[in-house]
């Protein structure tokens, strides 16, 4: 418990709060009814990404009071404070999609913008989607203040026919009903139950996943993405979150001391024993970029390489967000981790304390269901791949949780398409043959661009029961409900001259995850002598237009400035 008040003198916040010259700032705070007291006290930001665009998102703003509660228990001053979202799953499919990941960016940067405007002290952010929780974290480490995160909870799932149901399962019955197996009246059903109240998508998709990572980085406080965002519950782990903050901040305790290399390491382990998106592969180096820590895409997959694949969730498995925190969480999850040797135990978290001494205090085990002892894994590889090879010389990226070795490897003719509605199509029409590796291009970060989901296309063959039966490859990305065997993040992207811009139809591919290969049998001079002009996009203004110029190498997080490495101020020390 804080004992004491705080001295603001080195704070940001005395730049709008001390002396007769900021008697003007202060005016403004008198004008919101906000005390001298409180003028006195440490400005705290709160930050959520709450909006009306999607379910993920709608319970972040009854969790922010909670938050304030807390602030206030710490002698802070808390202002609350909105960004964006883009939802991924209303975006899905369409040309919305595009907006999806340039919104982490707009994200960072406006929480960046918002927090040097008011000169706050020190931050408390709430994220429910798939680019809010990245882009959120981004800010913190950018702005290098004590930060803590808290997640606003999954979703609950949905019952159909007895069992329980995600949005996965409505974009694969998107696939059955063109392929006519189920009618208007079934897909309606599915439809009105799959989501049956706030939160993000329950499967370990890309929230969840990066949910995860929240607590594994060290940003958030153990155990606080696990309960549902209906759940009560939420609102103690809000208020804890609001005093923590303060807590680091007495102790000058910021984002750089928790978001560390070995604190990467350890949010990639996770990632790859729960089966999680294969966006962490871009989302993590875009977080080290933050803190100037060179953490790539091919590092991210040296980790998953080693980590064994020890709980169950979907899409490879069976398992949602609920039932994992029903039996622990990520803490279970950690302390198996821990059990191998795979986790570094000296890394500063949120609550001020290593994760190793956070971990001591989990009681705890593995349930054997959910989550599996870490010896008796499910497989000995994680659940996402890196691939290296002539057709992705910077990396490519593949889940693979939930599928046997055998389906590992997959070699067969390209079926090349220049963008994705034009896949969706053929996939719609059944115009592809069982064997061939679809290829989509034009869908990087630069050529899209905004390197769209491919979810739509991918949930209508698994939909058709073609996800194991063809191969799919693209530039673009992959939502973490994604199954089948769908390689990812190919790079460099067609945009940027990459070998995927040079295929043609026939090429003959074989993608081998367990040796971590991708290639196209062609030699390093036939690919050379064959010219590819990318398909032109029509973003030629606005915001997108403004992204494409910036983004660079997925391999990096598909970043759109220089980092910490080139920074020549801490916003913290101004």
């Amino acid at each position: 418990m804080l004992k004491k008040k705080f001295d603001k003198s080195k704070l940001p916040s005395r730049h709008v709060t001390m002396g007769p010259a900021r008697a003007p700032h202060r005016s403004y705070y008198y004008a919101m009814g906000i005390s001298e007291e409180e003028i006195a006290q440490p400005f705290i930001g709160v930050a959520t990404c709450w909006n009306e665009a999607a379910p993920c998102n709608i319970a972040l703003n009854r969790q922010a009071q909670a938050v304030k509660l807390g602030v206030k228990e710490g002698f802070g001053t808390p202002r609350e404070f909105t960004t964006i979202t883009v939802t991924d799953g209303i975006a899905m499919g369409h040309e919305g999609m595009r907006s999806s990941l340039a919104s982490r960016e707009a994200i960072a940067d406006t929480v960046e913008l918002t927090m040097r405007g008011h000169c706050y002290d020190a931050i408390v952010g709430l994220a429910g989607c798939d680019k809010s929780l990245p882009g959120m974290m981004m800010a913190m480490v950018r702005l290098n203040v004590p930060s803590v995160f808290i997640y606003g909870g999954s979703i609950m799932p949905g019952r159909y026919q007895g069992r329980d149901v995600t949005v996965q399962d409505v974009f694969e019955a998107v696939g059955r009903h063109q392929a006519g197996q189920n009618s208007d009246e079934e897909l309606r059903a599915l439809e009105k139950v799959a989501c049956p109240s706030a939160g993000a998508c329950g499967g370990q998709f890309t929230a969840n996943t990066m949910a995860c990572v929240s607590e594994a980085i060290g940003l958030a406080l153990l155990n606080s993405s696990g309960a549902p965002a209906p759940y009560e519950s939420r609102d103690a782990y809000a208020t804890a979150s609001g005093l923590a903050v303060m807590e680091l901040l007495e102790k000058n305790i910021r984002a750089r001391d928790v978001v560390t290399r070995k604190s990467l390491e350890n949010a990639a382990r996770v990632v790859a024993c729960t089966g999680g998106s294969t966006n962490a592969g871009l989302h993590l180096p875009a977080i080290a970029h933050e803190a100037g820590i060179e953490f790539t895409l091919q590092d991210v997959c040296d980790i998953f390489r080693d980590t064994p694949y020890f709980v169950d969730l979907k899409p490879g498995g069976q398992y949602v967000a609920k039932d994992l925190y029903e039996v622990g969480g990520v803490p279970v999850v950690l302390k198996e981790l821990r059990r191998a040797g795979l986790i570094h135990e000296d890394c500063m978290t949120a609550s001020g304390e290593t994760i190793g001494a956070a971990l001591d205090k989990i009681e705890g085990e593995a349930d054997g269901r959910v989550i599996y002892p870490v010896d008796k894994p499910l497989t000995k590889t994680g659940g996402v791949v890196g691939l290296m090879g002539n057709l992705a010389p910077e990396g490519a990226i593949v889940k693979v949780a939930g599928m046997s070795p055998e389906e590992q490897v997959f070699t067969g003719p390209a079926r090349v398409f220049e963008c994705e509605e034009d896949a969706f199509e053929a996939v719609k029409a059944r115009t592809y043959k069982e064997g061939e590796v679809i290829v989509i291009r034009n869908e990087g970060p630069r050529g899209g661009p905004g390197m769209r989901e491919m979810l739509a296309t991918t949930a209508a063959l698994s939909g058709q029961g073609m996800g194991k039966k063809v191969a799919l490859i693209t530039d673009g990305r992959f939502s973490g409900a994604t199954r089948g065997f769908c390689v990812g993040h190919v790079g460099p992207e067609a945009a940027q001259g990459g070998p995927i811009g040079k295929l043609r139809d026939g090429d003959m591919i074989t993608i081998d995850a367990i040796k971590g290969e991708i290639s196209v049998a062609l030699s390093d001079e036939e690919l050379a002598a064959r010219e590819y002009v990318p398909r032109e996009t029509i973003y030629a203004s606005g915001a997108l237009w403004k992204y494409a110029q910036l983004v660079g190498s997925t391999r990096l997080g598909a970043v759109t400035h220089p980092g910490a490495a080139e920074e020549k101020h801490v916003y913290a020390d101004l």
